[in-house]
Formats: structure tokens, sequence, C-alpha cells
């Protein structure tokens, strides 16, 4: 009987440890993303009072392992933070999601309708880089999650570098990793 007691207490306590480790990381991944109201106009506002160079959207979905990868082992790494919020203003678009959301001119929408209907996304995640006017950046749009953390960073540098307005992001990384 006391052996069922000890076994028990044991799996409770091992399952708290697993409840509190999965929350801890949750909470790292959503610090990646600022506090929005879902409001993109008055976002790009923030983001040029901040100085920061622009706003990136990240488009994701709840059911997405890519999604979940990129939260877990990349966008939590304190350089990734770092350089990120330094350089952009971050928000995340559930492209499934039913919220209100008001665009970059000002018009009411849904999540769902932004991301399928102005910006054709079908799979997650998707990152794109708008400029201070809530246009998007040329050639600064990333499909699918990236190999690893250093590659995400170098995504960014190669924004904060307009780099994407001169080549595609393959060129560029090729030519920062000889």
């Amino acid at each position: 009987m006391k052996k069922n007691l000890y076994v028990n207490l044991l799996l409770g306590l091992f399952s708290c440890f697993l409840v509190v480790t999965s929350v801890s990381a949750e909470e790292e991944a959503v610090s990646f993303f600022d506090e929005s109201f879902n409001n993109l106009q008055e976002e790009a506002a923030t983001a040029k009072e901040d100085g920061k160079k622009g706003l990136l959207i990240m488009f994701e979905m709840d059911e997405c392992p890519f999604c979940q990868r990129m939260k877990t082992t990349v966008l939590n790494q304190q350089p990734v933070l770092d350089f990120y919020r330094k350089n952009f203003r971050i928000i995340s678009v559930d492209i499934e999601g039913d919220l209100e959301l008001v665009d970059f001119e000002g018009k009411a929408t849904t999540q769902k309708d932004f991301s399928l209907k102005q910006y054709r996304i079908r799979a997650t995640p998707v990152f794109i880089f708008f400029d201070l006017d809530g246009k998007p950046m040329k050639r600064a749009r990333f499909t699918g999650a990236t190999k690893d953390m250093d590659e995400f960073l170098l995504l960014g540098h190669y924004v904060v570098e307009n780099k994407n307005e001169t080549m595609p992001f393959i060129k560029y990384k090729k030519e920062v990793t000889k």
C-alpha cells in the first residue's frame, strides 16, 4: 500500500514538472512577440516612434509543428530576442484566427482573411518584413522554419543591412557564410 502511495506521489510530482517545463518553454517563445491589439496601423506608428527598421509578422497556426519548433528552438534564444527586438516590432498572426485585426490601411478584417486574402498565406510559418508604411519589403518573405538560430539571425541581418533590396536571401547567405 505504501509503495503505491510513493509511486503515485512520484508520478504526480513528475507530471507537475512536465507542466511547469512546458509552460516555461511556451512563455519564452511568446516573449519573442510584442503585445499587440491587432491594429497594424498603430503597430507601424509605434515601430516608427521607437526607431525600428520595420515590422516582422509571423503568420502561424496552432497545429503547425514547424511553428512550434521555431518558437521552442529559435525564437526563444537570447541573441534572436535581442536582435529582433532592437530592430523590429514583432507581431504574430493566426492564419485560422477569427480575431478582428485592423490592417495597414485601417480596414477591419480578421486574422484569417488578412492572411489568406491579402498575403495568400496557406502554409506556416511565414515571416514577412514590412516597412514603416506597412508595405512588404522587397524579397523579405521567408516561408517555413529556418534551419537554426544562425539562419534566422542571418535573415534579420539581410533585412537590416538592406541586402534584400539588391539580392535574394539565398545569395546573401552564400556570400556571408563563405
